[in-house]
């Protein structure tokens, strides 16, 4: 970089070193250049602890989200437990992130805010009090000799004019020797203008000489006043590398978690847990609780009983157990539990609610003690994305497989002689005593007081296909609803 000296004006920068007049003000800029760096650290510092924010969390979101899918799932034991061990580690990283982020912006951010804040001073005019002692320091140490440089620039510019006048008297002069033209006078002329121009080299090169002397003696001082004022800009700029390179070594300790215990911890109890997960263990416990390890309520004879507050047959406390437990029910009571759907109607899922008819039915199973049935919900039935956990699955044994000797038909084809005689189909114009929510797709909604029209009997299993006056047709359950007289 080249540069002029203000009070040197007219000299010309040979070359780009420092002691060159004005090239000081590099030397100056690194002191604005430091204060506009500590901004840049800043902005750098706050930029990642944004990005440790924002990671810490999406790892949060992500865990919660798996940790329900999984939980819902149909995974089960121990792998369970392993695979739920990833998103207990996301949270703990989470919040080991969101530390960094509180060390990055409250330690590291604000260190570097207070030390800019005491290094550079501001001014009213505008600019940093230590650029303009800088500056006042290099241009007091540089006036002196700036003033002689520009009077050695002066003297050499008159030397060499004075040179290039003498050389010109000279060919002239040579010229008119050989002009047979020119008067005796007239070469008397051209041959005084050589020997003043002579004189002139001779005086100003004495005089460019002597500034050149002058300007050597006074170079020791210069160096040395110059020297002295930029020792003092280089102090000042090892404070702040010296001080960069301390924030940046608290930044890499905040950064780095493989150094914090807590860390290390975390994949040490993950690797234990995923370790613990076990196969066989899983297997077993399935086949106790999903599979032939599970207790079985065996058909046995059973009494009939004609007491009114009957009790559930085998095939409704089998689907009942898979949701509720229902208390016994009379005819006038004001809660109406829904009845178990016929498996030959349509195919539901068992999980829902289940209730017993209120009607009374001589033919129906019977348990020996004749005691009423409570009703109690087990468990709450949660829904998981496209599965269930607890989803209950079809079966392929059904009551109506000519196998079976309890069917309504037995292994000759003959019929039971106990079953009733359905009575024809025929459409009944009937009012919902209570509200009803459809539990399936193919159950109709209504509330207390619509009217709708019963297309089917009754069947065993309490329910009856209807039509809604906007021309729905499905299942509902039988007592919700009387005739309309």
């Amino acid at each position: 970089m080249s540069g002029s000296y203000d009070d040197s004006v007219g000299v010309e920068v040979s070359s780009d070193s420092f002691w060159e007049v004005g090239n000081y003000k590099r030397t100056v800029k690194r002191i604005d250049d430091g204060h506009r760096l500590c901004n840049d650290l800043m902005n750098c510092i706050h930029e990642r602890a944004r990005i440790e924010k924002v990671y810490a969390q999406q790892l949060t979101e992500w865990a919660k989200r798996w940790k329900q899918l999984v939980e819902k799932g149909p995974q089960y034991g121990t792998v369970e437990r392993a695979w739920c061990a990833f998103m207990s580690e996301a949270e703990k990283v989470s919040e080991l992130h969101l530390e960094v982020k509180g060390s990055l912006m409250n330690e590291d951010f604000e260190k570097i805010k207070n030390w800019q804040k005491e290094a550079f001073h501001k001014q009213m005019m505008g600019g940093f009090k230590e650029t303009k002692e800088a500056e006042d320091g290099f241009r007091k140490a540089q006036k002196p000799w700036a003033k002689k440089l520009k009077e050695v620039e002066a003297a050499k510019k008159a030397y060499h004019a004075a040179c290039k006048e003498e050389k010109l008297a000279i060919s002239r002069e040579t010229n008119s020797k050989a002009d047979p033209a020119l008067n005796p006078e007239q070469l008397k002329k051209l041959q005084d203008k050589v020997e003043r121009s002579k004189q002139d080299v001779l005086k100003t090169k004495e005089k460019y000489e002597k500034s050149l002397k002058e300007l050597d003696n006074v170079t020791p001082q210069y160096m040395e006043n110059m020297e002295q004022v930029f020792e003092q800009c280089q102090q000042f700029e090892e404070k702040r590398l010296r001080f960069f390179r301390e924030v940046l070594l608290e930044v890499q300790k905040h950064l780095d978690l493989s150094n914090v215990a807590s860390y290390k911890n975390i994949y040490r109890e993950l690797e234990q847990n995923i370790k613990t997960a076990d196969a066989v263990e899983d297997l077993r416990w399935f086949r106790a609780n999903q599979g032939p390890g599970m207790s079985m309520n065996w058909p046995q004879f059973e009494e009939w009983s004609a007491d009114l507050n009957r009790t559930l047959s085998r095939r409704e406390k089998k689907k009942a157990s898979d949701g509720v437990t229902l208390t016994g029910i009379n005819q006038t009571g004001d809660q109406v539990s829904q009845p178990n759907k016929h498996s030959s109607s349509l195919s539901v899922q068992s999980n829902t609610v289940q209730s017993v008819q209120s009607s009374y039915n001589p033919f129906e199973d019977e348990e020996d003690t004749g005691s009423t049935v409570s009703e109690k919900e087990d468990n709450k039935i949660k829904n998981v994305s496209s599965y269930e956990k607890n989803q209950s699955y079809p079966t392929d044994w059904s009551d109506e497989e000519s196998n079976n000797p309890f069917s309504s038909t037995d292994a000759n084809g003959d019929t039971n002689p106990f079953d009733e005689d359905t009575p024809p189909a025929m459409e009944v114009r009937v009012r919902a005593l209570y509200d009803y929510e459809g539990q399936e797709q193919d159950e109709l909604s209504f509330k207390a007081g619509d009217e709708l029209t019963k297309m089917e009997n009754e069947d065993e299993q309490g329910w009856c296909k209807g039509r809604l006056d906007n021309g729905q047709v499905g299942l509902y359950p039988a007592n919700y609803v009387e005739p309309i007289q």
